[in-house]
């Protein structure tokens, strides 16, 4: 399987950009393919602009030329996974604009949904499991991603996971995280 991972943070020397480094591995130790989007490297310019504001009067819109680019990569996969820091309960602004702008009408959903049959949504949280369960965080994101997201645009497998306590410094806490991002690249869409 074709797989896209499309990372979102700032800093490369990040927990994040471990994490997805060790995803990656699981991917390829399991037989997949996959190219690394990383949003802040690559240039991309997450601010909608009217050029890439939805259409609603036809089905035949042609995006800003960015867009255009980002859309047949998208294409060119079988599979989607999302890698980034938890910030205010959400993704970073980064990824929203990537997908506000490039998840759009007649592509994403509209006329038209997107062909991949699987997305992991994979967030790195400061907080956790008991802190995000404790005001519903952890279902309210899950929900966001897998319903609001995924589903709207018809994937019909979606998947949350959180690495939790990624500020942790106990002897070991990290290895334990990286080894989880491991696994969910060699068992992915299993």
């Amino acid at each position: 399987m074709k797989v896209l991972t499309v990372v979102s943070h700032p800093r490369l020397n990040s927990l994040t950009f471990a994490a997805a480094d060790r995803f990656v591995q699981g991917l390829t130790d399991a037989g997949h393919e996959t190219e690394v989007l990383d949003l802040h490297r690559s240039g991309f310019d997450p601010v909608l602009w009217e050029a890439d504001e939805p259409d609603w009067s036809g089905t035949a819109k042609r995006y800003s030329p960015e867009v255009e680019a980002e859309i047949e990569r998208m294409k060119q996969h079988d599979a989607l996974a999302y890698i980034f820091p938890l910030w205010w309960y959400s993704m970073p602004a980064m990824l929203k604009g990537y997908i506000d702008r490039v998840w759009n009408n007649g592509f994403a959903y509209g006329s038209s949904k997107l062909p991949h049959q699987h997305v992991l949504w994979l967030s790195l949280a400061a907080a956790s499991s008991k802190d995000l369960e404790k005001r519903g965080y952890d279902r309210m994101i899950t929900h966001l991603l897998n319903v609001g997201l995924a589903d709207y645009a018809g994937i019909p497998d979606s998947r949350v996971e959180f690495l939790y306590e990624t500020l942790d410094q106990q002897p070991g806490h990290t290895e334990k995280l990286l080894e989880q991002a491991y696994t969910l690249g060699l068992n992915f869409a299993k």
